[in-house]
C-alpha cells in the first residue's frame, strides 16, 4: 500500500485546502514578481474551455507535420502549466533570433511523457530533467546538447526533504512511519534523487506510513504545507524560497547531481543540432538576452548553459538501473544513440 489515508486521489478538497492552495500560489507570485522586470501576463486557463487529451494530442499530431524549418519544443512540468509557458516562449523566441529558424511549445498530453514525444518525433527538442533524459536515450537515443547553470554558475542540483515548520520531524531517520510525498515518477528531483537518499540511508519505502506522486514540486510542497504529507522530496530552489517565507523547513540536502538540460531527437539535421546548441551557449539571460524573459532566474538554469554529454549521467543512470527506473529499457531500446556531432564542431 502506498497511498495516503482516505482516498488518495482526492486533491486538496475543502476550504482549509483551497486557502493553502491561494496562500502557496500567491507565495510563488510574489517570489517570482520580485526579482523580474518584465510584466509579461499569464493568461488565467477556463477549466470549461480546455481541450480534452484526446482533442489536445489529435491537434499536436497534426501539428507535428511541420515544415522543415520549424522544431516543436517540449518540457517537463516543473510549476504549474501556465507558468512554465511564460518562462518558455520568451526563451523561444530568443532561439528563433538567434538560429533563424522556428519553434512551437508542446504540451505533454496525460498518458505520455516528455521522453515519449521526443521520441516519437512529437517534439524535436525539449527541456529535461536527468530521468526524462535517460528514458529518451535509453529508449530512442536522445542527443544531450546542453546543462543548465544554476545561481551560483554550476551545472548542478540538490533535492531537500521538507517538513511543516512545527513539524516534530527533525532528521532523515524520522521519517520512518511517516506520510511521504514524491513529486512526479518521471522527475529527478522529485522522485529519483530521493530514492537514491532512502536507499543509502537504509530506510525501505515499506518503512513508510504511506508515500504518493503529486505530480509536481509544487503540489508536493502544497501537500506537506496543507497537511496531507508528512514529508515532501522536491527541488533545492523551491524549498529555499518556502523555508525563507516560513512555509516549510529543509532537513535533508542531497549530495549534487548533474542538473537539468535540453536535448534533442535523432531526427534533427545535424547542421540544426549544430545551431541550436552554439545558440544555448551564447544564451546570456543575466545581460545581453535577458530583455523580455520572464522570472528565468527561478529556472534550474537561471545563468545560462554549458555543454552536455551522456557521461555526465552516468552515476544517475546506474542509480536508474539499480532502483528499476529503466529496467524495461535497458535489454531492447528501440533506436542506438548517435554522437552529438557539434561536439566537433564548437
Amino acid at each position: 500500500m502506498h497511498g495516503f489515508s482516505g482516498n488518495r486521489h482526492t486533491i486538496f478538497r475543502g476550504w482549509t485546502t483551497i486557502l493553502t492552495s491561494l496562500v502557496i500560489a500567491i507565495l510563488l507570485f510574489s517570489l517570482t514578481a520580485c526579482d523580474s522586470s518584465d510584466n509579461l501576463p499569464v493568461q488565467i486557463v477556463n477549466d470549461n474551455d480546455t481541450l480534452s487529451d484526446s482533442q489536445l494530442h489529435a491537434l499536436q499530431t497534426k501539428a507535428s507535420q511541420r515544415a522543415p524549418d520549424t522544431f516543436y519544443f517540449g518540457f517537463d512540468l516543473r510549476n504549474s502549466p501556465q507558468e512554465d509557458t511564460a518562462q518558455y516562449l520568451p526563451f523561444l523566441n530568443y532561439l528563433e533570433q538567434a538560429t533563424g529558424y522556428h519553434f512551437k511549445i508542446h504540451f505533454t498530453p496525460k498518458g505520455s511523457t516528455s521522453a515519449d514525444e521526443l521520441g516519437r518525433n512529437r517534439t524535436q527538442f525539449a527541456a529535461m530533467g536527468a530521468i526524462s533524459f535517460l528514458y529518451a536515450q535509453a529508449r530512442y537515443g536522445a542527443i544531450p546538447l546542453v546543462r543548465g547553470l544554476n545561481s551560483k554558475g554550476q551545472a548542478e542540483y540538490q533535492s531537500v526533504f521538507v517538513v511543516r515548520p512545527d513539524s516534530p520531524i527533525h532528521s532523515l531517520q524520522d521519517i520512518k512511519g511517516q506520510r511521504l510525498a514524491f513529486g512526479n515518477r518521471d522527475s529527478t528531483q522529485g522522485h529519483l534523487i530521493p530514492r537514491i537518499i532512502l536507499q543509502k540511508n537504509n530506510i525501505p519505502l515499506s518503512s513508510l506510513a504511506s508515500y504518493d506522486y503529486t505530480g509536481s514540486h509544487h503540489n508536493c510542497s502544497e501537500a506537506v504545507v496543507s497537511g496531507r504529507a508528512d514529508v515532501c522530496a522536491m527541488q533545492d530552489n523551491l524549498a529555499f524560497q518556502l523555508q525563507s517565507e516560513g512555509f516549510v523547513k529543509i532537513i535533508y540536502r542531497s549530495a549534487f547531481y548533474p542538473s537539468s538540460g535540453i536535448v534533442a531527437n535523432q531526427s534533427v539535421p545535424t547542421q540544426a543540432l549544430i545551431k541550436v546548441k552554439q545558440a544555448l551557449l551564447n544564451f546570456d539571460p543575466l545581460d545581453k538576452d535577458r530583455a523580455g524573459l520572464y522570472h528565468w532566474d527561478l529556472t534550474e538554469m537561471p545563468k545560462g548553459f554549458i555543454t552536455s554529454s551522456a557521461d555526465d549521467y552516468r552515476a544517475l543512470r546506474e542509480w536508474a538501473i539499480r532502483l528499476g527506473f529503466l529496467e524495461k529499457f535497458i535489454q531492447k531500446s528501440e533506436q542506438q544513440p548517435r554522437t552529438d556531432p557539434s561536439e566537433q564542431s564548437l
